[in-house]
């Protein structure tokens, strides 16, 4: 259903809602006992002199404005068969995308209720606040106000050129905060009391915001599912902007990139990196360092004590990993290459044999794709987020979850993206079962989504914070909802890891691992095989 269906389906009524905005009126609809507002502009739409360029104010608006339906969606290219059995990515047309949507219980300034900002997920390249899984209908119910917006993807918000700031679709991220800062008293919510919560590319995009002096005062509080703080190299994404130029016998600036035509932009920008995963590395859309919204690495600035005083929720997914493989078959692929496979991951995590090593010596029957996987996803997200709550001990509490509820579908298991459902207890929304499989526990989706809601209301998730034990609260397991050190002797092989350049000694017996294995030729192979996709084609990064 596109915004003008979606209009007609659902017209304004005298009854509805109206609250004042920076810029002008806003009309509303009640649905569910609660009061939602869609497709309101907090930022001009990006086209023609803002192209390329920060985010500026949007125009006012006479009368009042309907907002009653979804907003444009940011241009982005569709998810490959393979990911589409899964996952869903709404398309509404037109220019002005940058646009934000408001759940509220109690619409008015004297309900000073607490607020929470949603961060979609999808590589930088993909998703919007339109997904029907991120309904904020629950969060208002149980008396939150739920604020989620669009940001810039892909090139249009992370390409870097010579000619344009960097990180556009970040600053768009800065211009909704600020926005929820100055209006959102006036839909029921108090501007001190926010709690930022992100997945994937939305939980690293948090991370960043965390570590910038310029977003102080904007939030309280804030959750990382399954990201970390982490900055892109600029070699990587000027490489993806050179590919793209050269394929569209262009400059690699800006100014050239404004006059294509944004549908060709996006196909383009899928089909030059489409040989590289989060597995396996490659191009990619990334936040950079820029010396002014990024001033450092993002992990290095909250180690250092950045952000300490604001209490942060994180964790991940048991099985992040099957997300990344299961849809694409590489998984059987990287079964077949074995060891081979394995010294592929040593290239991508930068260390010797030692740590795949271990990881076969701690689960001496798991196939080679589910080793790879988790020893990738310990590298690039648990061991940060280890590392960032180690650090934190002795500060503001830091509270760490890992959700273990495995899909009903086939092969999916614990995988990236599947506690979305259940921390928005939408999973009666019919595109929350594309990943979870029909019949998901809804009493789960209870537990975790009453979590948030407790941590947006008074701090704490209703599990002890983080100190030298490691507790971690798991979500949808067998035993015990609160467990010690689960990962820590998978941690400890990072905390003692050599590098590709200084390899340890595999023990007697086991040197075949990773005997005769190319590293670098190897993720290669695996980047060639089957046309695999890359963060392009990954469903949330």
């Amino acid at each position: 259903m596109d915004r003008a269906d979606e209009a007609t389906a659902n017209p304004p009524t005298p009854s509805d809602p109206v609250v004042r905005t920076p810029c002008g009126a806003v009309r509303g609809r009640y649905e569910k006992g609660v009061a939602v507002f869609r497709g309101i502009p907090f930022a001009a739409p990006p086209y023609g002199p803002h192209r390329f360029r920060p985010p500026v104010p949007p125009e006012p608006w006479d009368g009042v404005r309907d907002a009653g339906a979804f907003g444009p969606t940011p241009p982005k290219p569709p998810y490959s068969d393979a990911f589409g059995r899964y996952l869903s990515d709404p398309v509404v047309a037109g220019d002005d995308c940058l646009n934000l949507n408001v759940w509220t219980p109690e619409p008015g300034p004297g309900a000073r209720l607490p607020v929470m900002v949603w961060v979609h997920g999808g590589a930088l390249t993909r998703g919007s606040s339109a997904v029907p899984v991120y309904d904020g209908t629950a969060f208002a119910r149980d008396g939150v106000v739920l604020v989620s917006f669009n940001y810039r993807l892909g090139v249009e918000g992370y390409g870097l050129f010579p000619d344009a700031p960097p990180n556009s679709g970040l600053r768009d991220q800065l211009a909704a905060l600020e926005w929820v800062h100055e209006a959102i008293t006036e839909f029921g919510g108090d501007p001190d009391r926010v709690t930022v919560f992100g997945e994937s590319a939305g939980a690293i995009s948090i991370g960043a915001l965390l570590a910038s002096p310029r977003t102080r005062g904007l939030f309280r509080q804030a959750v990382l599912q399954s990201g970390p703080p982490e900055s892109t190299e600029r070699e990587k994404v000027r490489r993806l902007v050179r590919r793209m130029a050269t394929k569209l016998k262009v400059p690699a600036t800006a100014a050239a990139f404004a006059e294509v035509d944004r549908a060709l932009l996006a196909e383009t920008q899928a089909e030059v990196g489409r040989r590289a995963t989060p597995i396996l590395g490659g191009p990619a859309f990334g936040i950079v360092v820029d010396g002014d919204l990024v001033p450092r690495d993002p992990l290095e600035a909250l180690l250092d004590g950045a952000a300490g005083d604001i209490p942060l929720l994180m964790g991940w997914t048991s099985e992040e990993h099957r997300l990344w493989l299961v849809p694409t078959g590489l998984t059987e692929r990287i079964d077949r290459l074995g060891a081979v496979a394995l010294a592929g991951a040593m290239a991508r995590c930068h260390c010797g044999p030692d740590v795949p090593l271990g990881y076969r010596i701690a689960h001496p029957d798991a196939p080679a794709s589910d080793l790879v996987g988790q020893m990738v996803t310990d590298y690039l997200l648990r061991y940060p987020l280890h590392r960032l709550a180690d650090s934190r001990t002795e500060r503001t509490p830091t509270y760490v979850y890992e959700f273990a509820w495995r899909s009903l579908l086939p092969g999916l298991g614990a995988c990236h993206a599947l506690e979305l459902g259940f921390v928005f207890d939408s999973a009666e929304v019919p595109e929350a079962a594309k990943l979870a499989g029909p019949g998901a526990p809804r009493e789960l989706a209870h537990e975790m989504h009453g979590a948030w809601v407790r941590f947006a209301v008074d701090g704490d998730p209703g599990w002890p914070a983080w100190d030298a034990t490691h507790p971690v609260r798991i979500f949808g397991g067998d035993g015990d909802p609160v467990v010690h050190g689960p990962r820590d002797t998978a941690m400890a092989l990072w905390e003692t890891a050599s590098t590709p350049l200084e390899p340890a000694t595999p023990p007697t017996g086991t040197g075949s691992l990773l005997r005769g294995a190319v590293p670098l030729s190897t993720v290669r192979r695996l980047r060639r095989a089957g046309g695999v996709g890359r963060r392009d084609e990954d469903p949330l990064g």
